[in-house]
């Protein structure tokens, strides 16, 4: 029994390579493609994880990019007692709850909503008009923003001012108008963009299902309601996961943008302090250690919030 065994192991392995030959003959033109994108991502992605060590290590300029001594958690004990640190963390949780609160629905609204409309002209039309703001340079975002809010010449200020008799409004200098004009900005540059992945995976329900439903006499509300919601939960849920793990990485050139020296106080967020300390003070490894911890907290959200949406709905990104 053992010779038959290794004649048909012998038989079997030859098998193999030639099918996995015959698979890579066929399709090598894929793989070719592939080989760029795995290199960007070695290049840019895994090989800078390298520098994460001078979380660790006392670095000085010129003197080699690893540090010149081992410190520990030094670092880390620093930042967390320092003020301004968790002035930074809290801004930027606030910041990316209200946003995930409020702009984490909409795109999924929005594409329930176009997926309803049967025009078909004016259904691509809204689409397109909804996600050309992504291809804006976010630089040219807010210098369109600030034309529009320019408490001298802006239509918003001359609006309030002829109906209502208001003075003008610094709406970029004012702390309190600074959280909800980020928000809403990325309602409008991301609404459109985002809602395409949600429109794929409503287009992906079977036509049976709302047959079904609406033999069952439901209208089209209720098939929104327990058919294309329930269908679309997977992909709900896997975005959700990861806006959730990309709570404390707000788009630091928008903020850096919006930045005055007068809302300071709310528009210091963790990437905007990692920058002013690394770059502008040349304090690497502080700068590194707080972009550490950050990246970590970032993991524990995504494991989390994965193993919650497993949990309650079975779905999830791993």
């Amino acid at each position: 029994m053992s010779l038959e065994k290794k004649k048909s192991e012998q038989v079997q392995v030859p098998k193999l390579k030639s099918s996995k030959q015959r698979h890579l003959r066929r399709y090598w033109q894929l793989y070719a493609m592939m080989v760029l994108p795995i290199a960007y991502f070695i290049v840019f992605k895994y090989v800078p994880m390298f520098g994460n060590v001078l979380a660790f290590r006392r670095y000085r300029p010129g003197m080699g990019p690893y540090g010149v001594s081992w410190v520990g958690f030094k670092y880390f004990n620093q930042f967390m007692k320092d003020p301004s640190f968790w002035r930074a963390f809290r801004n930027t949780f606030t910041i990316s709850f209200m946003n995930l609160i409020i702009n984490f629905p909409i795109p999924i609204v929005f594409a329930i909503l176009l997926n309803e409309v049967r025009a078909v002209r004016f259904k691509k039309v809204v689409q397109t008009v909804s996600y050309m703001p992504r291809f804006i340079s976010t630089v040219v975002v807010f210098a369109i923003l600030g034309e529009l809010l320019s408490p001298s010449s802006g239509l918003l200020n001359q609006f309030l001012h002829n109906v209502f008799g208001m003075e003008p409004i610094y709406f970029m200098n004012e702390p309190q108008y600074f959280r909800w004009l980020y928000v809403l900005t990325d309602s409008w540059q991301f609404t459109g963009w985002t809602a395409i992945i949600y429109l794929a995976a409503i287009t992906g329900i079977s036509a049976d299902l709302f047959e079904a439903a609406q033999i069952d006499g439901a209208n089209r509300i209720k098939q929104i309601i327990h058919v294309t919601i329930p269908s679309i939960l997977p992909t709900i849920m896997v975005m959700l996961i990861l806006n959730v793990g990309r709570m404390l990485s707000l788009g630091f050139e928008k903020v850096l943008l919006m930045y005055t020296p007068s809302n300071s106080s709310l528009s210091d967020i963790i990437d905007t302090l990692v920058y002013r300390t690394g770059l502008y003070n040349q304090n690497y490894s502080y700068a590194t250690a707080i972009g550490l911890f950050s990246g970590i907290i970032g993991v524990v959200l995504v494991s989390s919030s994965n193993t919650l949406s497993k949990k309650f709905t079975g779905d999830g990104i791993y």
